[in-house]
């Protein structure tokens, strides 16, 4: 935006507030949640959901968890009226859920409202009217603050007048001064206490005020001046009601304002599945809910099997939840960057190695298990259904530890420490040339392609040993044929085992320009046919130079000799390998 065109804008005025309380409190209980998917969520999509839809999604959000769960807005359309009456006609109403109903503070539309909740054993009615100078100004063609208070009070006593028109249903009134966010606060406080005077509710028959930033237009401190204004003026009637919030995220700041709106004093929550709503979206109830769970705080819903959520959500709305959405997201349990991924690996060895945390018994609040410490991970992925898979991927960015964890978690590969610089290096040039990430099984293979069973400028084409070579219980006598330099020749040594009578076997053939400076065996997979993996390090005799190899074959014996052969040809690799002259004996 260029400098001319703030010009139009104005700072949004701070609330009078010396002695805020909120930034001082901590949360420590989850709030009453409330569900608008199946309103303000479906009114935002682009092909709004149909009735077997929307029942599908409102099974998947009593599955969660959600006891109070907005199905619509009844007088607004035929399929909004009939859906409720599917809900109530097939018993698909669960016996612990209060549906909530949505409806304008206009006569015909609260009467239909009325009509449609006949039968539903427990209701929320929803009454709302617009209130902000900005909608009276506009929307209202100028009217005063009397013409909208008596636009809220006469709707509130025909709801209350009406309620008697439904003996089954237990009816709990809420109230919502649309606009609330840019509303004068006196004058919002105004038209709720006229709704108070007319519902008279009391602390055992409470009603809800939803005070909704219906658009956000400033940022989330001043939000929560406002909840916490508002909750102080109600004075000793605030036992009566319910204080409810209702966020959009025009700033990009929806959750933030949700939170400190529950510091500053609020019991209820509004929002939908993954944030979706109007312009830039509603509260995202999924993150505000996980992240309390991450604090230790028992949200009430249940999000253990997350991709299955995220499932049926994307089914039925035909939006996609993206990929950096958190939690959710494909790619919020994923390192790219090679520290990060280096991190990861041991924060999950150390755990691995410590064991799982004890389970705590059922009820029992003084029990504590062992608190998730994993660097960059602030959940462990499989509370959610996720799983550890896909916390690292490789691309041109990623490190050392990334492969290595890629090829010991997917691929049973557990390479020494001082190997994973080498294969790191490699791999993760594979992606920058390629210019993309690279997929767990590529990984592998370009693994395979560069450190594992390598038969050139060397190959082991056969080899036979015998143990106890004269009686002697630590000498091994190791026969190869070897190719060097594409030349096939016998060869012949004594060792303390297979790998040092091979390595002295190349010596006699001239062939032996380095050290061995470390051996590590594996069994790739559990079994005791799982093949075997053997790692190899040696040193150029004349430079600096240390690498490793690794061979993989049935036989560990064997697996170590091929491991030998590759380090000895990635260290040779430049450089010419000519087999001595053969030597007569």
């Amino acid at each position: 935006m260029n400098p001319e065109a703030t010009r139009k804008y104005r700072p949004f005025p701070p609330v009078d507030l010396p002695d805020r309380q909120w930034p001082n409190r901590t949360i420590t209980r989850a709030p009453i949640w409330c569900s608008v998917d199946l309103r303000d969520g479906n009114q935002a999509l682009p092909i709004p959901m149909n009735v077997g839809e929307k029942l599908e999604l409102f099974r998947l959000l009593t599955s969660i968890g959600f006891k109070q769960i907005e199905v619509g807005f009844p007088s607004a359309s035929d399929t909004e009226f009939d859906f409720l009456r599917e809900l109530v006609d097939q018993g698909h109403i669960p016996d612990d859920v209060t549906v909530q109903v949505l409806v304008q503070a206009r006569e015909h539309l609260i009467r239909r409202t009325f009509e449609a909740l006949e039968g539903v054993p427990r209701a929320i009615v929803h009454l709302y009217n617009s209130t902000s100078p900005l909608q009276r100004r506009v929307t209202f063609s100028d009217a005063s603050r009397e013409d909208i208070k008596k636009i809220a009070v006469d709707g509130t006593k025909l709801v209350k007048e009406l309620v008697p028109t439904a003996p089954d249903t237990e009816i709990t009134f809420q109230y919502s001064p649309e606009s609330f966010s840019d509303t004068e606060l006196e004058f919002s406080l105004e038209v709720c206490r006229g709704v108070m005077d007319v519902w008279q509710p009391t602390d055992a028959r409470k009603m809800i005020l939803n005070l909704p930033a219906t658009v956000e237009w400033t940022t989330p401190n001043v939000h929560a001046d406002q909840i916490e204004w508002f909750g102080r003026q109600l004075g000793g009637d605030r036992d009566k009601v319910w204080i409810s919030l209702h966020t959009h995220n025009d700033r990009g700041t929806g959750i933030a304002a949700t939170e400190l709106g529950l510091l500053a004093g609020a019991d209820r929550v509004e929002g939908t599945l993954f944030g979706n709503g109007e312009r830039t979206g509603n509260l995202d109830i999924v993150t505000v809910a996980l992240n309390m769970d991450s604090q230790g705080i028992d949200s009430g819903l249940k999000f253990s099997n997350l991709p299955a959520i995220r499932e049926v959500y994307e089914r039925c709305t035909r939006l996609p939840v993206p990929e950096r959405q958190p939690y959710a997201g494909e790619l919020v349990f994923t390192a790219f960057s090679g520290s990060h991924q280096d991190a990861i690996k041991k924060g999950m060895d150390r755990r691995k190695m410590e064991g799982p945390a004890p389970s705590v018994p059922e009820g029992d609040s003084t029990a504590e298990a062992t608190p998730w410490a994993v660097p960059y991970l602030t959940i462990d992925p499989e509370d959610i259904g996720r799983t550890y898979e896909a916390i690292i991927r490789i691309n041109s960015q990623s490190g050392k530890g990334g492969v290595a964890y890629i090829l010991d978690r997917e691929h049973g590969f557990d390479l020494p420490k001082t190997m994973h610089p080498q294969v790191g290096q490699r791999i993760y040039s594979r992606a920058d040339n390629l210019g993309r990430e690279l997929s767990s099984d590529e990984v592998r293979d370009f693994f395979f392609e560069e450190f594992v069973n390598r038969n050139s400028p060397l190959e082991l084409v056969d080899y036979e040993l015998d143990h106890h070579v004269n009686d002697d219980p630590s000498q091994v006598r190791c026969r190869a044929s070897i190719k060097a330099g594409g030349e096939e020749q016998k060869i012949e040594g004594l060792g303390n085992g297979p790998i040092n009578a091979f390595v002295h076997a190349l010596d006699k053939a001239g062939l032996k320009n380095f050290s061995v400076t470390d051996y590590r065996a594996q069994a790739v997979a559990g079994g005791s046919d799982a093949p075997a993996a053997a790692y190899v390090q040696v040193k150029h005799q004349d430079q600096p130079a240390s690498l490793w190899g690794c061979g993989v074959h049935p036989s560990t014996e064997m697996a170590g000799l091929k491991a030998l052969v590759t380090a000895f040809n990635l260290l040779n690799e430049e450089i010419p390998v000519v087999a001595a002259p053969a030597t007569t004996a």
